[in-house]
């Protein structure tokens, strides 16, 4: 018999998406009453609404041997956490079949299975009743569990209290001491600080240690590349690659690289989706580090006005760090809706290393309204901002480089001359 405990054969989940009419750039209260109404007194016109079939997952097919640790990464809206759910049998696939063999513990969304008016001590009995634990086993890891969260201070505090952090490492921490055989985690270290994201990481590699398997979606590559033993890669709900982490993340990568993103369907990104970015572009195929550095873009209305929207941008290194995050609040920069706006983002410093930097764009109101992962690549050119030229030592350390000098009360040294040849200066003179 095979040693596999996850098998995955030719899965997928259709949702379907309904579109309403497009009637206008705004709607009274008086008039959608009034068109309800009357829907109860004559039949629904053919063209009045469409519907679209959305798959979020399409014919993926793995297997997972007992004790891998498997990265499952892509973009925004590349299907991870749908499939995640589908593992995890909190939604059905609409196309092929799952098979497990063991017992599975999610941890999906921060402090699902909470009731926010019981404390942290009856929401870890309430939390692991519903992933699978028998009260004696609560019981048994329940001074571990409330070591691991921190937070003995609060254990009799409704949770409705804790902040999201806190919410984190309890929900946490009820998880990873179920001791499932297979443990799926959907990208919640994002919300702990950077001590607990350490001591997470650490607890996988010991479930994992103990030959007990785990899948692990995150955007932050650095983890994934330490924690994991192979990796999956999705793309627009589809599996592109399945093998080793470092390979899996360079496809990742070269995705992000290869364009300027205007190959993804807008309406596969996240977000509400009643404006998108239409076009992005950087001015020029290389910056220098110490030059500015600008981007254009076209943002075009899809769907009805929201009000007031700001917009955002992350650059994001090689390593999935965000090197700079440009919220346009901070420079005063409010929109009211409009039907189409161009603009450049500008960005005077710090100064970027030599590389390749991802440009995220965001655009906001009550929630995100697009989010563009890899919309564009920002290229550094590999000659340095400074006057002299130094080993690799000198360079190496830091995110960026900086405009700095040094500025002392001694004296620079004198520049080196050469020693004269005195030798040579008295039998010249002898000679003559």
């Amino acid at each position: 018999m095979s040693d596999w405990i996850v098998r995955v054969e030719s899965v997928g989940k259709r949702y379907r998406l309904r579109h309403q009419q497009e009637r206008g750039s705004y709607v009274t209260m008086r008039e959608v009453v009034s068109e309800r109404v009357k829907g109860l007194f004559r039949k629904r016109s053919p063209g009045s609404a469409r519907t679209e079939d959305f798959w979020a997952v399409k014919n993926v097919s793995f297997e997972i041997k007992k004790g891998e640790v498997v990265g499952i990464i892509g973009r925004n809206g590349a299907g991870k956490s749908t499939l995640l759910k589908i593992l995890s049998r909190i939604t059905a696939p609409s196309a092929g079949r799952v098979r497990l063999r063991g017992r599975v513990a999610s941890l999906l969304e921060v402090g699902t299975g909470f009731h926010p008016e019981l404390t942290g001590r009856e929401n870890i009995f309430l939390n692991g009743s519903i992933l699978g634990m028998t009260k004696a086993e609560i019981r048994r890891k329940f001074d571990e569990i409330v070591a691991f969260s921190e937070i003995a201070k609060f254990l009799d505090t409704p949770v409705k209290r804790y902040s999201s952090g806190m919410y984190v490492r309890l929900a946490f921490a009820v998880a990873a001491h179920l001791e499932p055989e297979i443990l799926v985690v959907d990208e919640v270290l994002a919300v702990g600080d950077a001590e607990f994201q350490k001591k997470c990481l650490g607890k996988m590699h010991d479930v994992a240690s103990a030959g007990r398997t785990v899948l692990f979606v995150s955007h932050n590559l650095q983890a994934v590349s330490l924690l994991c033993s192979r990796a999956l890669l999705l793309r627009s709900g589809s599996l592109a690659y399945t093998g080793g982490v470092q390979e899996a993340i360079e496809q990742y990568v070269s995705g992000f690289s290869s364009g300027d993103g205007t190959s993804e369907t807008p309406s596969r990104r996240p977000g509400s989706g009643e404006y998108r970015y239409s076009r992005v572009s950087p001015t020029r195929s290389h910056f220098g580090s110490a030059e500015d550095k600008t981007i254009d873009f076209e943002i075009e209305r899809c769907g009805n006005p929201v009000g007031k929207m700001w917009l955002s941008a992350f650059l994001v290194d090689a390593s999935g760090a965000i090197v700079i995050q440009c919220d346009s609040r901070l420079v005063d920069a409010v929109f009211s809706d409009f039907e189409r706006l161009a603009g450049q983002l500008r960005l005077r410093s710090p100064w970027l290393k030599p590389g390749s930097y991802r440009i995220d764009l965001f655009i906001c109101a009550t929630g995100i309204v697009d989010f563009w992962e890899g919309a564009g690549w920002l290229n550094i050119s590999p000659i340095l901002p400074y006057r002299a030229s130094i080993s690799e030592d000198g360079i190496k350390a830091g995110t960026v480089f900086a405009d700095f000098s040094w500025q002392t009360a001694q004296p620079e040294l004198p520049a080196q001359t050469t020693p004269l040849r005195v030798v040579e200066v008295e039998e010249s003179c002898r000679s003559n």
